[in-house]
């Protein structure tokens, strides 16, 4: 019998928590915690993101300051303003939501951003210390799934891990936070040869390719962890992750559904790793 991963009820627990923390946090210091939300454009799925984003804030008392910028903002005007949040003693962390229009270079805006503000987790230096499992903010969706592991007391430790997804923002980190965890980890993408065989060998399996339902019952092997990072829509426009959920869950031992899986435990992590950039400052 399968057990399903609650991450929406998980998050609502840890945000207590939170909130608890970030009460504290003023109380002593006398000072708000502050994220800062850059928007560029009018992405209808990015606008979507800030709002629950700046939610999340109002729930957790972190105080947002969201910035909606034209989608003809220059990268100078960009690079500017993230200049100026950088150096602002009121911000904590500073959020540029993804993608940018095409004519702005991420990548160059981005290395504006001071690691002890990334609270994306996605800085070189930050990735870098989570290689070598020093202290460092975490990418939220990556570190989120830790949590729902550990949760639900699952030890790692010489479990065979595969990845399935290699992004920057979810498999790589993934994988490091894995491996830290003491887990043999492997890493498949869209290059790799026999993706099923490998897969089969999986005591956890983490999808996270973006393909909807492709994760099919054939490729897991009885009592496997799975968890489902994808955000799909299925051919009737119902919201599926990457795994074929309904077809496979008799074969888990657990497994994270989509919704209300990992996608609830991402924007709390982000507000998790808000209050620890600001008790780090």
């Amino acid at each position: 019998m399968y057990k399903i991963i609650d991450g929406k009820k998980l998050a609502a627990e840890m945000r207590v928590s939170i909130k608890s923390n970030v009460e504290e946090f003023k109380s002593k210091s006398g000072k708000d915690i502050g994220l800062a939300v850059v928007l560029v454009g009018d992405n209808p799925a990015s606008q979507v993101y800030v709002r629950n984003k700046i939610k999340a804030c109002e729930e957790v008392g972190i105080k947002s300051y969201a910035y909606y910028l034209s989608a003809e903002t220059s990268q100078e005007e960009l690079e500017d303003l993230l200049r100026g949040l950088a150096v602002d003693d009121n911000i904590n962390g500073i959020l540029v939501q993804l993608p940018l229009p095409k004519h702005l270079d991420a990548g160059r805006a981005l290395k504006l951003i001071p690691d002890s503000k990334d609270v994306d987790g996605f800085s070189p230096n930050n990735i870098g210390k989570l290689c070598m499992n020093s202290e460092s903010l975490v990418a939220c969706t990556p570190n989120g799934v830790m949590k729902m592991l550990e949760a639900e007391h699952i030890d790692l430790k010489g479990k065979n891990a595969v990845v399935v997804g290699r992004s920057n923002i979810v498999g790589r980190p993934m994988a490091m936070l894995l491996l830290n965890a003491d887990a043999t980890v492997t890493i498949c993408h869209s290059k790799t040869k026999n993706l099923k065989e490998q897969c089969l060998k999986a005591d956890v399996l983490v999808a996270a390719i973006g393909k909807s339902k492709f994760i099919k019952a054939d490729m897991i092997k009885d009592g496997a962890i799975v968890i489902d990072v994808g955000m799909n829509r299925d051919e009737n426009g119902k919201l599926c992750g990457d795994v074929d959920f309904e077809n496979l869950k008799e074969k888990c031992s657990y497994i994270t559904p989509v919704p209300g899986g990992v996608g609830p435990m991402t924007i709390t992590m982000l507000m998790y790793n808000t209050y620890i950039a600001a008790t780090r400052s």
